[in-house]
């Protein structure tokens, strides 16, 4: 049995763009290098945080081939690489592999609805075929609130038992805690199950998963990094009450991503991270104050954050 090569706390990096709404590679640098020395195991760049799907194939190669560059070591990253397209899903998947990713968090196709778990098998099964690379590790994305087509357990299972080793783990990120129970189930069989929000991560650890991958260790790595590292712990029930109140917050005040995109502004000074892409838009300066002023009341703070 292949075993994980990456458990703990990896965040789906916010990504950075000028004021022309290109991907900034220095600032994209520096808070990755933030987040790993934070507390952070690994990151998931080009997940759903990151605005994955509103980057073009080449700037996504090229910020990954960039951060590599600046000194991150590819075993701490797992990029996100599932497209609508098959072709697209296969490169971007080969590139992060031939650099020596960690794996690839892979969503399903997810513009047509309703398909069947065949077709869902084969999309799978087709990339590993069409890599062809032994060194590909693929973590499954499921998340259907926002893709709208989930990967169900037994395709999860059956992929498992075709691929094993190659598919290497899961995200949960359905909110549905039976779905993650289901998927444990399966952790003895090689797969590595990360819950998808930190408000599961207590009981994703108890259960023998492999840690989360989550939109709030962009701000809060290090308490986050805590539940994972004491789980055993007894005062891991109010560790995680504490990374559960920044986490309220964080979805109090407006959408998660100009939200992270705002506190990451504030707190490192540097007014230039509140731009999204279109067809997102920066929280209103209501929300912003509204969120920064109830994580002032929290005594939420983020040390070392790099300033521009």
């Amino acid at each position: 049995m292949t075993e994980p090569s990456l458990t703990g706390v990896l965040a789906p990096v916010i990504t950075p763009f000028t004021a022309a709404l290109a991907p900034d590679q220095d600032r994209f640098n520096r808070h990755c290098a933030w987040l790993l020395a934070s507390g952070c195991a690994g990151l998931a760049v080009f997940g759903t945080n990151s605005e994955a799907n509103s980057l073009g194939l080449d700037e996504r190669k090229a910020l990954l081939e960039g951060l590599v560059a600046s000194g991150v070591d590819p075993a701490r990253l797992i990029p996100g690489t599932g497209c609508c397209a098959l072709p697209e899903t296969v490169a971007l998947s080969a590139h992060a592999t031939a650099l020596g990713c960690a794996g690839v968090l892979m969503l399903p196709p997810f513009y047509y609805k309703g398909v069947p778990d065949e077709g869902l098998f084969r999309s799978y099964s087709e990339v590993i075929q069409r890599v062809g690379d032994a060194r590909l590790r693929i973590y499954i994305y499921h998340i259907p609130p926002v893709s709208g087509v989930p990967v169900p357990v037994p395709v999860v299972e059956r992929l498992l038992k075709a691929y094993p080793g190659t598919i290497a783990g899961v995200k949960d990120s359905s909110g549905d805690w039976a779905n993650t129970e289901a998927l444990l189930a399966l952790a003895p069989q090689g797969l590595s199950v990360f819950a998808g929000s930190e408000v599961f991560l207590l009981r994703n650890m108890r259960g023998g998963g492999a840690g989360c991958i989550t939109a709030g260790a962009n701000v809060n790595p290090a308490a986050i990094d805590q539940v994972f590292r004491r789980w055993r712990d007894p005062e891991a029930p109010a560790l995680q009450a504490g990374i559960d109140r920044i986490r309220a917050i964080l979805q109090a005040h407006g959408s998660m991503i100009p939200a992270l995109k705002a506190v990451t502004a504030h707190f490192g000074q540097d007014p230039a991270w509140k731009t999204v892409r279109p067809p997102l838009v920066e929280l209103d300066e209501g929300d912003e104050q509204a969120l920064l002023e109830d994580l002032r009341e929290a005594g939420f703070a983020m040390p070392g954050l790099s300033m521009p």
